[in-house]
């Protein structure tokens, strides 16, 4: 098989390297010549070095023309001379370098002339030839300038001047500038400047231009001589200011410039001059156009091209806008340029067009092949230029045409086709393109071998790559034909995938490297003549990470400070640490203390302010942090002032990939609150101009971040700093970062497929938002197929999240994808999501529907499914209507309304419950999906058997005398069958609730009362009555009756006389009547006996009889401290209502006490009988009542 290769060259014992590409043609290979490896591997000659095409020599030094080459076996070297051998033995001057083509021409004593030509070298060996360059020598001249007279130039104020310089023809040509007889250079602005050829123009004259030493001065680089022109003498004459006489003196042998005089004028061009001229560049040249204009007031020039805008970043404007230079000249560089002459007077402009013609320049230089025995290649040689360059062909320094005849070879103008070669058949090729601008030669080998596979890498070499990096194992080999690169770990193959990369020279390369990855390779170099394999070991190492950062410092003068740096890193590896002040070496300064793991200043200063960075290298990676340090006055603590921090400043970004930034940016002042965390923030101008979101945060010890960023967004980044009062205000934007479009990196989410009608359906997506757009253009495409009909239409949309599809069949199920696509390509490809299209109704109803009665409530039903495809939808389930058509005691049918009970799912076997007995149903089924209900079966009837009746519809007692009462009830409402009676009970009830014995009637289906007879007085009783059928008894409704109708009165006296709140509150009455009853009892014999005598001498009252005290009745009570109160009626007494007392009458009579002679005395002798029943009539009187109760008789009932 023929294949295209290419190997490196080996760089000493370390690393062997193999470029090899595959492919039907060679491109290009250098064969590696190290002799311990390759030993014997032939090369033809190959050019290494030479000198310049245009080799200027300086005369005073010998001549070395370069000529260096490489071949096994080493080449030896040939010269030509202006096309004819140069026998160099034959001339003693001349010396070639031994083992090198290089010439040495000793020209001492002789002329440099002698030895100007064109030379080239030919480097042999067995297996072909390659020429050099032609390489023209030529000897740098300096001229002197040619002797001449100059007059002085007279000129009038205001006109326009050209001084011009012309010197001598050097080799290489002069560098020209103006100075004055102290070697200062002249001056020069946008009215005096100097030409490209040298001369020194003037836009205008002015007075101060009078001078006479205008020399120009030519520097020959090559030589390092400067000559000098005859100075130039410049008077200028202001005419109007001059008589005829002086002015004729003054102009006698002097050369005069205008001769009118000449005041402000429209610009006008000096050179080039006219409207238009043209020039020539070559492609890759520098384009120098000028514009030098005449004019007062002096003119600005400005530069324009016609038909397009200047080339960016490659033009630039000299000598004061006069001079236009444009370097790397293209092709689209041609066209017409205009310079623009203005002053206030007017404008004039001059049209320059530009042809660009181009050398030649290779398109595809041809490349050294190594072929193996029957092998193909191509030579290549494709060059550009303006003309279009010829190219030709020779072998081994001898014209392809002359050469000897090759049947392998065939020509095609810029290609040579080798097919079937055969050993012995390696050349060297020259590829040589021409045209009037100049020519390019390439030499390119074509060598012929067999060689079996060679790896070159040294064997058993041990990679080491810090987790999460790139690992690449070399494999370098060398073969012909070219050896296929196998690479295996612990016997497994690799194959080129995700994890692992082969590239085209046979390097392994494992993109982000892991633990897992590490072990022994093994790579082998296999083609036809057999197999090399090499062993190599990779190490995945831990990274070196800052743990603990240096934190910003603020500390005193004169105290301490300490940095920490503390590091994690993998075990194998033993990190240096380095510490930098401002980003320099730490000063030479005890006072500074490098621990293990941080940095410690004594005594500090204020030199030591700055920012410290740590790094904390090993000999695979390195991490670094830095913290500011602030010096401050030592003053007395104020009192610590917490707010908020101060926004970071400086944002900057930096290390700029496509979908990455890194951010860094410098904190503000902490405000005695150290920063917790930067909070990033950013503004998508492209699609939410204004609008901030939360992005990332760091902790408050970094001030960098690296973003991950999103395709096709106006990036803006700002910083807000966080401390434990609060955030910071923000930082000042960052310059905008546009990131470049690219294809979708998602699809939309949540794809929904909803049945809309019977033929159609609807797809919806929620759309990307313009984050996720990742570029212009963004559609949505639409795709949906019948489920394994792999038949797929798609749809384009724009700005929509939904679309309908019509014409579907119905209740189908289809597969639907929906992928977002803009200007830049497709996202990735999208999940299927299986849905249905719209539903229709049912059409079949279900069949067989039977009815299994179970009792007098429940019954069951069941019935065959309808089949599947009848019910165009979704089955949901089954819609049971039943209703009672009639009650079957009843001979009318009612008019209910049917309940429908609903069974989801595929289920055929229901129960209808809450059936009433004894009665007529009929229902029907039909079948129901997401679209509605099917129709209906045909409807069934049953009945249901009797039950137990419903309860009475009433049960009233009444009395009827004082032990007997009559019991009265009404049929049940719901009979549920045939009444067989009724179940009467009764029972006597008391106060604490115990119940008597119950008593049980049965009764005769057509009784609705009865009288119960000998029942007990004053007694309650409640009664429970039945109804019954075949079945069994009814429920039961309860009644209770007393035979006394004011029983409830007295039981509920009875209660509340009983109870003990008042039994404890009539004792606390009756012990305070009890008190002050002794209390008056006390008060009444505190003054010794009554006096009666006395009183019945005063009054002579017949009908009060004296009393003795030692019978134990009382006398008159009266108070014995003033007689003035004789007549004073007694506290508690009754007085008539005019207010007036009876003189007739005692005041101590003991019937205004007892109420005419009612009182009574208790056996301790107290009168109490006067108190309780003048009580009682007070009460009376006040109240007008006689029914309320006295708490006096209540006393009485418990005493």
């Amino acid at each position: 098989m023929d294949r295209k290769r290419s190997c490196m060259l080996c760089e000493g014992a370390v690393m062997l390297l193999l470029l090899l590409l595959l492919g039907h043609m060679t491109t290009g290979l250098e064969v590696p010549l190290d002799p311990k490896v390759l030993e014997g591997l032939p090369q033809p000659p190959t050019i290494t070095h030479q000198s310049p095409k245009d080799y200027i020599i300086d005369p005073r030094e010998n001549i070395i023309i370069h000529c260096e080459a490489k071949g096994k076996p080493h080449p030896s070297f040939s010269w030509t001379r202006n096309g004819t051998h140069f026998d160099v033995e034959k001339d003693s001057k001349v010396i070639m370098k031994p083992s090198s083509g290089t010439l040495v021409i000793d020209i001492s004593g002789e002329k440099a002339e002698a030895y100007e030509g064109v030379y080239q070298c030919i480097a042999r060996n067995e297996h072909g030839s390659a020429v050099s360059n032609n390489i023209v020598i030529r000897q740098s001249r300096s001229p002197l300038w040619s002797k001449e007279k100059n007059e002085p130039i007279i000129v009038q104020r205001g006109m326009s001047l050209v001084l011009q310089c012309r010197p001598p023809a050097g080799l290489p040509p002069p560098i020209i500038f103006w100075m004055d007889n102290n070697f200062q250079r002249l001056p020069q602005n946008s009215r005096v400047s100097q030409a490209l050829n040298g001369d020194l123009y003037f836009s205008n004259v002015l007075m101060e231009d009078s001078r006479n030493d205008y020399i120009c001065y030519a520097r020959f680089p090559h030589t390092q001589t400067i000559q000098q022109k005859q100075p130039i003498t410049v008077n200028v004459l202001d005419i109007e200011a001059m008589n005829d006489t002086v002015l004729a003196a003054f102009l006698n042998g002097s050369d005069f410039w205008g001769d009118t005089p000449s005041g402000e004028r429209v610009p006008t061009f000096m050179h080039p001059p006219g409207a238009h001229s043209t020039t020539m560049v070559l492609k890759g040249d520098t384009l120098e156009l000028e514009c030098l204009a005449d004019g007062l007031p002096t003119p600005e020039i400005s530069w324009t091209k016609v038909a397009g805008d200047l080339p960016s970043s490659r033009f630039s404007f000299h000598s004061f806008q006069k001079t236009l230079k444009i370097t790397e000249v293209t092709e689209a560089d041609g066209g017409d340029y205009r310079c623009l002459a203005k002053n206030r007077l007017g404008s004039n402009h001059h049209t320059i067009t530009v042809v660009v013609r181009a050398a030649p320049f290779w398109i595809s230089a041809p490349q050294n092949l190594i072929l193996a025995p029957k092998e193909n290649g191509m030579l290549t040689c494709r060059v550009g230029g303006n003309p279009q360059p010829m190219v030709t062909w020779s072998v081994n320094g001898i014209p392809i045409e002359n050469s000897h005849k090759d049947p392998s070879r065939n020509i095609k103008d810029d290609e040579i086709i080798l097919s079937d070669v055969q050993t012995g058949s390696s050349a060297v090729y020259q590829c040589n393109a021409s045209n009037e601008y100049g020519y390019l030669l390439a030499n390119a080998f074509v060598s012929v071998l067999a060689e079996p596979p060679r790896v070159l890498t040294p064997p058993n070499h041990v990679y080491s790559v810090i987790t999460n990096r790139r690992a690449l194992l070399d494999c370098a080999s060398f073969g012909s034909p070219l050896p296929k690169i196998t690479w295996f770990k612990d016997s497994q193959s690799i194959l080129d995938g995700d994890s692992y990369i082969i590239h085209k020279n046979g390097t392994l390369e494992i993109s982000v490297a892991q633990s897992l990855n590490g072990g022994k390779y093994t790579c082998m170099a296999s083609n036809n003549l057999g197999n090399k394999e090499n062993h190599i070991y990779l190490e995945v190492k831990e990274p070196t990470q800052i743990l603990k950062q240096p934190g910003y410092k603020v500390v005193q003068r004169n105290s301490m400070a300490v940095f920490e740096c503390k590091v994690k890193h993998d075990p194998t590896l033993f990190p240096s640490m380095i510490w930098l002040k401002d980003n320099e070496e730490l000063p030479d300064d005890t006072r500074f203390e490098v621990g293990s793991d941080s940095l410690t200043i004594h005594d500090v200063t204020d030199e030591d302010e700055g920012t410290y960075t740590c790094i904390r290298n090993t000999t695979l990676d390195q991490d670094s942090a830095r913290a500011t340090l602030t010096v401050v006055e030592a003053t007395p603590t104020p009192a610590i002032v917490l707010e908020k921090p101060d926004p970071p400043t400086d944002l900057e970004l930096t290390d700029q990939r496509e979908r990455s930034v890194r951010l860094t940016w410098t904190p503000g002042d902490e405000n005695n609150s150290p920063i917790k965390l930067f909070l990033i923030q950013y503004e998508d101008s492209l699609h939410e101009p204004g609008v901030w979101h939360n992005m990332t945060s760091v902790p408050g010890t970094s001030t960098t971040a690296r973003l991950d960023l999103s395709p096709y967004v106006y990036y803006s980044f700002r910083v807000l700093a966080l401390n434990d009062v609060n955030l910071s205000e923000p930082s000042a934007p960052s310059r905008q970062y546009r990131t470049n479009p690219a294809q979708p990196d998602m699809n939309p989410s949540n794809v929904e497929v909803i049945g809309t009608s019977p033929d159609s359906m609807t797809i919806t997506w929620t759309e990307l938002t313009g984050l996720e757009s990742n570029g212009p253009g963004l559609k949505y495409k639409v795709s949906w197929s019948l489920k394994d009909a792999d038949r797929w239409t798609s749809f384009d949309l724009a700005n929509v999240s939904q679309y309908t599809v019509t014409g579907t069949p119905t209740f189908a199920l289809y597969e639907v994808t929906v992928q977002a696509v803009n200007d830049y390509g497709s996202g990735p490809t999208p999940e299927v999501v299986l849905g249905y299209s719209g539903e229709d109704s049912p059409t079949v109803a279900p069949e067989n529907v039977q009815v299994s009665v179970q009792n007098g409530t429940i019954a069951e039903v069941r019935w065959d499914a309808v089949p599947l495809s009848t019910v165009q939808g979704r089955l949901k389930g089954y819609k049971v209507s039943y209703w009672k058509l009639r009650s079957l005691h009843k001979q009318d049918f009612e008019h209910e309304k049917p309940q429908v009970l609903i069974f989801n799912g595929n289920e055929t076997e229901v129960l209808l419950p809450g059936l009433n007995p004894y009665s007529q149903y009929a229902l029907n089924i039909r079948v129901f999906n997401g679209k509605g209900d099917g129709p209906t079966s045909s409807d069934q009837q049953f009945e249901t058997p009797e039950g137990v009746p419903g309860p009475p519809k009433h049960l009233k007692v009444q009395n009827l005398n004082l032990d007997s009462l009559i019991v009265e009830w009404a049929p049940p409402l719901e009979d549920n069958g045939h009444l067989t009676g009724y179940l009467l009970k009764y029972q006597s009830i008391n106060t604490t609730d115990e119940l008597g014995p119950l008593k049980e009637l049965l009764l005769l289906a057509n009784e609705t009362s009865i009288t119960l007879d000998n029942l007990k007085y004053s007694t309650r009783y409640k009664f429970y009555l039945n109804a019954m059928t075949v079945k069994g008894s009814g429920p039961t409704i309860t009644e209770e009756a007393v035979t006394i109708m004011d029983e409830a009165m007295t039981s509920k006296q009875v209660d509340i006389a009983t109870q003990g709140w008042f039994i404890g509150l009539m004792c606390a009455i009756a012990l305070l009547i009890l008190v002050l009853l002794i209390v008056c009892f006390i008060k009444r014999n505190k003054g010794g006996k009554y006096p009666v005598k006395e009183k019945e001498d005063a009054h002579q009252d017949p009908e009060i009889q004296p009393m003795k005290e030692d019978d134990g009745t009382f006398g008159e009570y009266r108070s014995l401290e003033s007689d003035t109160e004789d007549h004073k009626p007694l506290k508690g007494s009754r007085t008539p209502s005019n207010g007036t007392v009876k003189k007739d009458d005692s005041d101590d009579s003991l019937v205004d006490y007892g109420e005419g002679g009612d009182g009574q005395f208790n056996e301790d002798g107290s009168f109490i009988g006067q108190y309780s029943g003048k009580k009682e009539k007070d009460t009376a009187e006040g109240n007008e009542s006689s029914e309320a109760p006295s708490p006096v008789n209540a006393m009485n009932s418990f005493v």
